[in-house]
């Protein structure tokens, strides 16, 4: 199976993506890591001034290690940003801080999408973790039902990666119309910001990409998508 054309083409393409969404966002993250605003806010300064003016006062804003280890803890209400984000005074700061308060505003509104993304964590924890292992198990025993039990794990984690698209997309928006609205950044920041949460943005997509290839090569192999079982 591992030696198979069609998997090892499956597996470089999903390795070509992640690299270059990889390599595309760590270098939009560096060029504007370089650039100041003009206001001059570090990333702790703007997070906690757009929550500020959107009325959310049950969420905290904290630092946490690591480079790009910036999220949104919505079981705790944590806003976590890393060192450079926290600490910084530049665009990519700006960007990345408005972007992880664009989720507590999702949150806060009930953004369907992140909801659906929550309660499908559990789901896409065993996916990736055990679902691949039983499908091939199942086929390497010859025990159609056993892989095809893999394959609907698995294909919860496919769903969770595709509903953290627009997850991911609106939260982008959000930071984008804030930093400019509240005039956190000016014309010439705000394309550096766009620059930053695109190529972010673009992780997401290469991830989504390569799991749904994944997911139709197992169904191939399983015969439930015009392949045979073998």
């Amino acid at each position: 199976m591992f030696l198979d054309p069609i998997y090892l083409l499956i597996m470089g393409v999903g390795f070509v993506l992640s690299l270059g969404a990889q390599f595309w966002v760590k270098n939009r993250v560096n060029k504007w890591l370089k650039v100041p605003t003009s206001r001059g806010m570090t990333g702790r300064d703007v997070a906690q001034e757009i929550l500020r003016v959107k009325g959310i006062t049950d969420v905290t804003v904290e630092q946490t290690p690591g480079f790009l280890s910036d999220h949104y803890d919505p079981s705790s209400r944590t806003l976590r940003l890393s060192p450079d984000i926290y600490n910084g005074r530049s665009v990519t700061a700006a960007g990345i801080a408005a972007h992880e308060v664009g989720h507590a505003i999702q949150h806060k509104e009930g953004y369907w999408p992140m909801t659906i993304r929550q309660k499908m964590v559990p789901v896409a924890n065993i996916g990736t973790n055990l679902g691949v292992w039983i499908m091939i198990a199942g086929l390497f025993i010859g025990i159609t039902g056993l892989a095809k039990v893999g394959v609907l794990l698995f294909a919860g984690f496919v769903g969770f990666t595709v509903v953290t698209l627009p997850v991911e997309f609106d939260a982008s928006a959000r930071a984008k119309r804030a930093v400019a609205d509240y005039n956190i950044v000016g014309p010439r920041e705000l394309g550096g910001v766009s620059q930053v949460l695109t190529a972010a943005a673009a992780t997401y997509v290469a991830a989504a990409v390569s799991a749904i290839l994944q997911l139709l090569y197992w169904l191939y192999r399983l015969g439930l998508l015009g392949g045979r079982r073998d």
